[in-house]
């Protein structure tokens, strides 16, 4: 049950959720947005979805069925029948001996009786999010392999059911990329989930061909170009999620045809905020702190796909507001956000990162975002305009905070002029995170931790003293992984005046991180540490992003 801005505000109101003067300034955001009070609510971090749940869960005067807390195992779901299930968008949330407690998102106790039939116990209804219970339904889910087969034996669209069916699984997975890989007789497919790859499906080659020609003609390409690599793009209307994704298509030819490449342009960066993405309180702090000055340059460093773009958007979702003139230059537009001028890098007509940078500060921006700085130019011309009165984000490539300082200075960006202009500089790795569905804890002792991992003897006493580390045992929500979802380590270096002074020296990287060590900064594998302690990843996990 999806609720109008007005009843939200109701219940929000009503049950001292939120303040009159949160709800004003909510309205404001959401008129010069196009968006909901919701979204302005989340984005500030004035309630949690928890909360949100609970708020309407006391509308109703019902408990509130968290299933982030509490996930429900895949034999639970099952228990109801799938028709049932979406029909009237229940799940079983939990059991005892008499009676179960029901999630769902349309509360009406005209439900109980049905359910009571099916389940032989007595029905207690409860709450939950819309997206909670969408969440659920992937249990009812058939392979994509036994979907292919029924599309095949009906002999219609078969091109156009399949890539539907791909899609869908695709973004209700959390698919950054699908990869199409023809190999002898058949064609494999495989998602790109929290950076792991993963199968899941097969198909003939003959079946292949015609979605690699359908993919051709929705991305614009050219059908009868076999021996190129080609580039493309794909808007694509999803009709059971009832929303569009972008896609960027990328094909290349290989010994058994031609492979395909889609990534997934995300569209979900309207639910990440800066503690979503993984920052800790007191770094969130100081970058909400260092986003409000008037001038300056921020940079997020690390490997490709490391999500820089995210954390970014991320920031300037908190700094988006009528009486600021946001402009961003990037290659590709990734986050599409209402309100924003967002330029696309064309290479065909000069629009490159340094043009259209000239270009954006005579368009009078408070604040501009560069996709990336790869040239000398460009870094000039993004110091120049942090000089000259703008707040300048942008992403560079470097190991660390540490060493994008002598880099910039390789580059050819005089030393005072640096120092003149940055204002922070942020590193950081993407870690998959423990599944909340299959999390468990362990009391180990400390000298068995460092015995295993011996680089952890800064971490941990050689002692018999225990701690409390924690596991996913592997379940179907996280395709027995262990593991569901990102977050980010971070590594913080903020220029404080004695780091600008080092700056004029042209120091090595050794030097300005000996002083921001001794300053309070936080390596990537403190953060990552700090993460394992508080049970959101693995030590593993760790030490496969980062080193000590």
């Amino acid at each position: 049950m999806k609720f109008e801005d007005k009843k939200i505000k109701e219940i929000l109101l009503s049950e001292s959720y939120v303040s009159e003067e949160d709800v004003k300034k909510a309205e404001v955001f959401a008129k010069s947005h196009k968006s909901s009070l919701v979204d302005y609510f989340l984005m500030e971090g004035i309630i949690t979805k928890a909360l949100l749940g609970q708020a309407v869960a006391e509308f109703f005067k019902m408990n509130y069925a968290d299933m982030i807390l509490h996930p429900i195992l895949a034999e639970s779901v099952l228990r109801i029948p799938e028709l049932i299930a979406k029909e009237y968008r229940v799940a079983l949330f939990s059991e005892k001996e008499k009676e179960v407690v029901i999630a769902t998102d349309r509360p009406d106790k005209k439900l109980i009786p049905k359910l009571k039939k099916i389940l032989k116990k007595n029905v207690i209804l409860a709450y939950s999010l819309p997206e909670e219970i969408d969440s659920i339904f992937i249990h009812y889910q058939k392979s994509l392999e036994k979907r292919f087969s029924m599309i095949i034996e009906k002999q219609e669209k078969v091109a156009p059911e399949i890539l539907e069916e791909i899609f869908e699984d695709a973004v209700t997975n959390g698919a950054s990329d699908i990869h199409f890989e023809p190999q002898g007789k058949e064609a494999f497919i495989r998602f790109r989930i929290d950076g792991v790859l993963h199968e899941v499906g097969i198909l003939a080659k003959e079946y292949y061909e015609n979605i690699l020609n359908r993919i051709k003609v929705q991305s614009h390409l050219r059908i009868d170009e076999h021996f190129s690599a080609q580039d493309g793009a794909i808007r694509y209307f999803l009709k059971d999620k009832h929303m569009t994704v972008d896609m960027r298509v990328a094909i290349v030819p290989v010994l058994d045809g031609e492979k395909i490449v889609i990534r997934l342009l995300a569209q979900y960066v309207q639910d990440f905020t800066l503690s979503g993405i993984g920052l800790s309180e007191v770094d969130e702090t100081l970058f909400r702190t260092i986003s409000k000055k008037p001038f300056g340059m921020v940079l997020v460093t690390g490997p490709t796909g490391a999500g820089k773009t995210t954390t970014l958007y991320a920031l300037l979702k908190t700094l988006h507001h009528p009486e600021i003139n946001i402009t961003t230059i990037e290659d590709p537009v990734e986050y599409k956000i209402s309100g924003m001028n967002q330029i696309q890098v064309n290479q065909q007509t000069n629009l490159t990162f340094s043009e259209g940078l000239k270009s954006i500060v005579r368009q009078d921006p408070d604040i501009i975002l560069v996709g990336e700085i790869r040239d000398r130019e460009t870094a000039e011309i993004g110091v120049n305009a942090a000089l000259t009165g703008h707040l300048l984000f942008s992403t560079f490539h470097a190991n660390d905070s540490a060493t994008a300082i002598p880099r910039l200075l390789d580059m050819g960006i005089e030393p005072f002029l640096l120092a003149s202009t940055l204002e922070v500089i942020v590193a950081q790795r993407l870690i998959r995170t423990i599944c909340l569905s299959c999390r468990q804890s362990q009391k180990v002792k400390q000298s068995q931790i460092i015995k295993e991992f011996p680089k952890l003897k800064s971490f941990y006493k050689d002692s018999d003293e225990y701690v409390t580390i924690y596991k996913g045992k592997g379940c179907p929500a996280c395709r027995n992984t262990g593991y569901r979802g990102r977050k980010a380590l971070f590594e913080f270096l903020e220029i404080t005046p004695e780091m600008r002074d080092l700056i004029l020296e042209n120091p090595s990287t050794k030097q300005i991180w000996n002083l921001a060590k001794l300053q309070g900064a936080r390596s990537l594998f403190e953060d990552g540490m700090d993460k394992v302690h508080n049970g959101i990843t693995t030590i593993e996990e760790v030490l496969r992003v980062a080193s000590l």
